[in-house]
């Protein structure tokens, strides 16, 4: 992705969708040009990570999809998360002085609760790869039920005020485009890596179990690779590049911790 300190940015309002990604998706197969937006009301299909379901009651959130070209290798487009999460956490601190910790790879938490998830996928067009990156931010207070309200919060339950939808969406928007255009060279990479370290207590000397298809293990968090955006952890054995899978706090049991 070339760097461009200008993007046409155009955002397409959807009442209700199955999934801002997969309308996201099938416009870039479409042809869809980089900077193309979708942002529904509410979603009947929302996705997170490993196929879990992300609920998206009318209203209640942010869902939001950013559709991206980049230019940069394809091992490379973990990377897009990482910028996007660092994005997050600077509007959210911005507009609601709200200090979110950035969980590897996807989650936003605060005090341990989460208040964002971000899914980021790939898909080959006739115009090149494509890149969308789907974003859900908890806004309001009455839809974290007592069921997960020891894991989840909300702006408003942050700030005791509603969101300005369309400011949050402006702000948000110019901060995905901003970060995701340094991933075009090492150094804007670098950048990128630093920025996400210093926003997050995952990054480094945290105890974590890691669930991976080949098993779990557990061991202690020693930074991000640079060519993958991998979770680094060292164990006994020696240091895993975790690409894939859940990463929880082993001095925690409760999900987002």
């Amino acid at each position: 992705m070339k760097y461009r300190s200008e993007r046409e940015v155009r955002v397409l309002y959807f009442d209700s969708l199955p999934s801002t990604n997969t309308e996201a998706l099938s416009q870039a197969k479409r042809g869809a040009s980089e900077g193309l937006c979708v942002v529904a009301r509410e979603q009947t299909a929302g996705k997170g990570r490993n196929g879990r379901e992300w609920v998206s009651n009318k209203d209640s959130g942010l869902y939001l999809s950013a559709l991206l070209r980049p230019d940069i290798p394809q091992e490379k487009i973990p990377l897009v998360t990482l910028a996007a999460a660092v994005a997050v956490h600077e509007t959210l601190r911005e507009l609601y002085d709200i200090r979110a910790d950035i969980k590897w790879p996807n989650d936003l938490l605060k005090d341990n609760k989460k208040i964002c998830g971000i899914l980021c996928e790939a898909v080959k067009t006739q115009d090149g790869m494509a890149v969308v990156i789907g974003i859900g931010i908890n806004l309001l207070r009455a839809d974290i039920s007592d069921a997960i309200g020891d894991t989840a919060t909300s702006v408003e339950q942050e700030t005791g005020r509603k969101s300005d939808r369309e400011e949050l969406i402006s702000s948000l928007v110019r901060g995905l485009f901003r970060y995701c255009d340094k991933l075009s060279n090492n150094v804007g990479r670098l950048e990128v890596l630093e920025d996400w370290s210093e926003r997050s207590t995952w990054s480094k000397g945290k105890a974590v179990r890691a669930e991976l298809d080949t098993g779990p293990f557990e061991g202690t968090t020693q930074g991000i690779d640079l060519e993958t955006g991998g979770l680094i952890v060292s164990t006994p054995t020696g240091e895993v590049i975790v690409k894939a899978g859940d990463v929880t706090s082993i001095r925690q049991t409760a999900y987002g911790n």
